[in-house]
């Protein structure tokens, strides 16, 4: 019976967990590197570990509270008994991966800058087989989660075939939840600790990036860490899982049954088994360009790509004839989807690279107006940023629509939009290396910041830089799969919560807030519910934005005002005399940010039940519509702001326009500060805020429905 085919979903999660855990073991096998190198990655592993520590022990009590709320919901019939579970477990297994990643990331950073030392290559190794170990974790505990909670329910429990995809969407807003405190809680940290010391360290004390006389030195690297690796992790898993689930509750609705489920998880495992391979194909030559290192990663993510887009036609053909029907009748329809989502995948990619590496001439560009000060620097990254939206806006909408109409749509509206759930599917299904070429950058940047405070050779930290540089580009790359594929979930999330909506209205009684054919009424133009909800979301939308960047803007001054005092307070500290007080702004940094992620991250879980009670189910559709696609561009756009500028100063410390400590570096460090929070906290989270309001929309429809004053 091909529902029994589930199993498989199990061996594929732990190939990709056995995987993780033999790409860990070789990169303990490199040794550490001298003792002044092992103190300071010690350094940074303490204050990370103590800053997830503490924001663990913050959510297990946000946890602890919410499945109190769900549990008695629950107890009213007002969501279904296995949903408190469902959340906890999701937060938990995302809070996991991106503890695990992180742990291991630690443990790289002074490795691969003591390899370094051997060749560019041989670092790249280092920090690459590090950031397998988040990817691969990543998508062995995702698929793990996924499969193991089918199974239970379906063979244990014997719930209800119906129920399960609404309970697995349920789960999903666990996942949203911890991914939301994690980016942001993360994302706040790091770009304080950053911000913090490029302004006092870089541009008023004029000493070089990473000096150990800097306080705010090891509280950067820290936050590299907790906010690039195990925020981040969490991030993707996220999408990951998301992009899964989402593709479930379409499989259902399309009529495809256990098949329709089933499909996407077998995907997942072609993915992480062609990611394995993928990432054999990566290395450089010692005097690699950073185009050179581009392609090198390129080379295994387009051949675990390529051949999982090869898999996909058996294995779609397999699935759909085994049960025959619509499915069978859709089955080459559904596999060009599943290419249509890998191939926007790699054009997104594509958009975010052009538009932030200092190979294309973009950032090229927008380095060279350095040489008429700052505000034309700050003005070309923001146009850069502007027209940046408009490609992978535009390969969004061709891809949606194309996977619509080729899954017969017109015809059959929800087999057309599970082509396009499982074209998220595809686009995600080789995460395992996408991750892994996202998750190596942080441990480069905290290699060269190790290179530069244990005073290792100058060509240590040119290779590092180079890791380094290659890293923000492939970051940002990563971060436009995690948005781009939320477009695709998205819709189909926006979908099941009509859906869901619908039927609670029937059972409720309510059927004058229905259409004459059972829907809700969602016509823009005579529904003025649904173009408030729009308004909402929209605003929704900037208003995380603003929360986030005042956070860090927030906690940046506090970094800011005790490094000035301890270059001023600490005697012989400018001279190199003197050590300092680095605990104060780790802490500093671990208090603002525990603070300021509570208020943006209860926004995107409040937002839609509030709209609901107030609107009904019309007025949330409106509001999530509008945070989706407003949230979408304003991602594209940070993203490739802030990376186009933090990509144009590493290209001046190359030495181009004057190099380090000209007039031209100072502009450009004053463009990479404003966007850090935009590429490093605020952009990567809205992908986290479409997806959390509509989970949070779908989990709680029985209680707007219930109590809703429209």
């Amino acid at each position: 019976m091909i529902e029994h085919l589930f199993w498989l979903g199990i061996a594929g999660a732990l190939i990709a967990l056995c995987f993780a855990f033999v790409q860990t073991r070789r990169v303990y096998k490199f040794p550490e590197g001298n003792e002044k190198m092992i103190e300071i990655a010690s350094a940074i592993r303490t204050g990370a570990g103590a800053y997830l520590k503490r924001q663990y022990t913050t959510l297990t009590w946000f946890f602890g509270i919410m499945f109190a709320v769900l549990g008695v919901l629950a107890i009213f019939g007002l969501v279904n008994p296995f949903v408190p579970f469902a959340f906890v477990i999701g937060g938990f297994f995302t809070g996991l991966s991106g503890f695990i990643g992180m742990k291991v990331a630690t443990r790289a950073n002074s490795r691969t800058a003591n390899a370094a030392k051997d060749g560019l290559n041989k670092g790249l190794r280092v920090a690459f087989s590090s950031g397998t170990v988040m990817g691969f974790t990543v998508a062995g505990l995702g698929l793990l989660d996924i499969a193991a909670w089918y199974l239970l329910l379906r063979f244990v429990f014997k719930v209800n075939p119906d129920d399960i995809a609404q309970v697995m969407i349920c789960f999903g807003m666990g996942v949203a939840s911890m991914a939301m405190f994690a980016r942001v809680g993360g994302g706040i940290f790091t770009k304080a600790a950053d911000v913090g010391a490029d302004l006092v360290g870089k541009v008023e004390a004029g000493i070089p990036e990473d000096d150990p006389r800097n306080p705010a030195v090891i509280a950067d690297n820290v936050g590299d860490n907790v906010g690039d690796v195990a925020g981040m992790g969490a991030d993707l898993y996220e999408s990951y899982t998301n992009a899964i689930v989402a593709t479930f509750a379409l499989g259902y609705s399309a009529g495809y049954g256990f098949a329709g489920l089933l499909l996407p998880v077998l995907m997942a495992v072609v993915g992480i088994i062609t990611s394995i391979i993928g990432t054999f194909f990566v290395r450089t030559k010692e005097q690699a360009t950073q185009q050179n290192l581009l392609q090198s990663l390129h080379i295994g993510t387009f051949i675990a790509g390529g051949l999982s887009a090869v898999a996909a036609l058996p294995l779609t053909l397999f699935v759909a004839n085994s049960v025959g029907g619509a499915m069978a009748h859709n089955a080459w329809g559904i596999f060009a989807s599943i290419l249509i989502g890998i191939v926007a995948g790699f054009i997104i990619g594509y958009f975010t690279e052009y538009y932030t590496s200092d190979h294309y001439k973009p950032t090229r560009e927008l380095a060279e107006s350095s040489e008429t000060g700052t505000a034309t620097l700050m003005i070309g990254g923001i146009s850069l940023g502007m027209k940046s939206t408009a490609g992978p806006v535009l390969t969004i909408a061709f891809a949606v629509i194309s996977c619509f109409l080729i899954c017969d749509g017109m015809n059959d509206f929800y087999t057309g939009l599970y082509g396009i759930g499982i074209a998220a599917v595809g686009m995600l299904a080789t995460l395992g290396i996408t991750l892994a070429c996202d998750a190596f950058g942080p441990v480069a940047d905290n290699a060269g910041g190790i290179a530069e405070m244990a005073h290792l050779p100058e060509e240590v930290r040119k290779r590092t830089d180079a890791l380094d540089a290659l890293g923000n580009t492939t970051a940002a790359t990563g971060k436009g799969f995690a948005i781009g594929s939320t477009a695709f979930t998205a819709l189909a999330l926006l979908v099941t919560y009509k859906n869901v909506a619908e039927e609670a209205l029937k059972k409720a009684g309510k059927m004058d807030r229905l259409l004459a054919d059972g829907t809700l009424d969602l016509n823009i133009i005579s529904n003025p519910i649904v173009l408030i909800g729009l308004f909402l979301g929209a605003t929704l939308a900037f208003m995380f934005g603003a929360l986030t960047i005042r956070a860090v803007h927030r906690a940046a001054q506090n970094i800011v005002l005790e490094v000035r005092r301890q270059f001023k307070e600490i005697a012989g500290l400018m001279e190199g005399n003197a050590t300092p007080d680095y605990a104060k702004c780790v802490d500093l940094c671990t208090r603002g940010a525990q603070k300021e992620m509570i208020i943006p991250s209860l926004l995107a879980i409040i937002s839609p039940i509030a709209t609901g009670l107030v609107f009904g189910p019309a007025g949330v559709i409106g509001l999530l519509t509008g945070v989706i696609v407003t949230g979408f561009a304003l991602a594209v756009y940070m993203l490739t702001a802030g990376g186009a500028w933090d990509n144009a100063k590493k290209y001046i410390e190359g030495g181009k326009h004057g190099g380090k400590r000209s007039e031209c570096h100072k502009a450009a460090v004053i463009g990479d500060t404003v966007g850090d929070p935009l590429k490093d906290t605020t952009g990567p989270s809205y992908n986290i805020l479409i997806t959390l309001a509509a989970t949070v929309a779908i989990v709680f429809v029985g209680v707007t429905v219930a109590f809703s004053l429209m």
